[in-house]
């Protein structure tokens, strides 16, 4: 049996971040993921942080490699009807960039900082499973190696995902959801080429497409597809020609096309729960919420959860206050409904529906014809996309 503050579910970006700013705050937790390291470093994610994720990731030590290696952005073009495009200008707007760096990359920086801290992660743990939440003296059990063993605690953090045990744990007749589906998925690929200058996004009669970044030389590509579509269906050379089909000339030929080197099929889906907590386990990232990508906020949305209960924390332990930890659902999801709003109406904005038909697409044309119209319209898109400021 061991005994620590915090019990952190989960390992990766959004479980080692907090990890991370309560041990910087004196507050002793331990990371239990059930993955090996080598795991949770393969997953391909999210690769576009908010301005708010980048000045989090300076203020606590973690951004030397993300100033060197990351790409600042002004904004993000969005490219329709075959020719046209805008520019969603966030410096211009907002006064404020965005960074294309890769969930990867920070997942390990992460890891370095734990590392170099001394910070307790226990890799591979088996059957987690938090209990007496609703008391003042909550624990977590898990295996290991066949051996069980029992973390007391004062609280527990669930930053598991969508398919964690944390969100599992609160009664049915506690937890309330909200879903929907989409009824298309995204094939994206990673290849070891340069990038497009800036990020854009197509609106395409063919489907949706983006091309994104990780850095210099190491690009991300997306394009809209059927949700049986499976990866023996998509070839490389098939992907690429289709890709560029649905940019205009002005951008497909400048797309430096490669060998994949990694490739996967993702549906789409808008997800919410609440409360963000149950007694003292309080949930983080995509336990709670999963927005669809074409908004970049799922990564930046852990984020912000992280920072508003490591703050929560922070104030109990050092000042025996616990205001900020009853208000942290609340506040976390003002944020999480303003994400899934904007995420949705993106989405919308830039894919073909099943169901469309004429008047919906001169409908959704129109309200791109007016974002390049209407500066006032262009700066509210600007404003959310760039991230609304934390609360504080």
């Amino acid at each position: 049996m061991e005994r620590t503050k915090v019990v952190v579910i989960g390992g990766g970006p959004a479980g080692l971040l907090l990890s991370h700013i309560l041990d910087l705050n004196g507050i002793d937790n331990i990371v239990l993921e059930q993955k090996s390291r080598a795991y949770v470093l393969s997953r391909i994610r999210a690769g576009v942080l908010e301005a708010g994720s980048v000045d989090l990731l300076r203020s606590i030590g973690l951004s030397e490699r993300m100033d060197r290696e990351g790409k600042a952005h002004d904004g993000s073009f969005i490219v329709w009807a075959g020719s046209e495009k805008l520019l969603i200008d966030t410096m211009k707007y907002t006064g404020r960039e965005m960074t294309a760096y890769g969930q990867t990359s920070i997942t390990e920086d992460l890891y370095a900082a734990r590392d170099n801290a001394g910070g307790q992660i226990i890799d591979e743990a088996e059957d987690v499973k938090p209990h007496d939440l609703v008391t003042e003296k909550p624990f977590v059990t898990y295996f290991k190696n066949g051996q069980e063993y029992k973390i007391e605690c004062e609280f527990v953090a669930g930053c598991d995902g969508f398919h964690g045990v944390s969100r599992s744990s609160i009664p049915d007749n506690v937890l309330k959801t909200y879903e929907k589906g989409y009824p298309f998925g995204w094939l994206g690929i990673m290849s070891e080429t340069p990038p497009l200058p800036d990020i854009v996004y197509a609106n395409h009669d063919r489907g949706f497409a983006l091309a994104s970044q990780r850095n210099e030389n190491l690009s991300r590509y997306y394009v809209q597809c059927d949700l049986d579509d499976r990866l023996e269906d998509w070839p490389d050379d098939r992907f690429w020609a289709e890709l560029k089909a649905r940019f205009p000339a002005e951008f497909a030929d400048a797309i430096q096309t490669g060998p994949s080197i990694e490739k996967s099929i993702a549906p789409l889906r808008s997800f919410v729960s609440e409360p963000m907590c149950y007694g003292r386990m309080f949930l983080a990232g995509d336990s709670a919420h999963i927005v669809p990508p074409t908004g970049a906020k799922g990564l930046n949305l852990a984020f912000s959860d992280v920072y508003y209960l490591s703050l929560a924390l922070t104030e109990y332990f050092k000042k025996n206050n616990y205001t900020y930890l009853e208000n942290y659902s609340d506040v976390a999801l003002r944020r999480v409904w303003g994400a899934a709003r904007f995420s949705w109406n993106l989405t919308r904005l830039l894919h073909r529906f099943p169901s469309d038909d004429a008047f919906d697409q001169r409908t959704r044309e129109d309200e791109m014809a007016y974002l390049s119209r209407s500066e006032k319209a262009m700066a509210a898109i600007a404003e959310q996309y760039v991230g609304l400021p934390y609360e504080h």
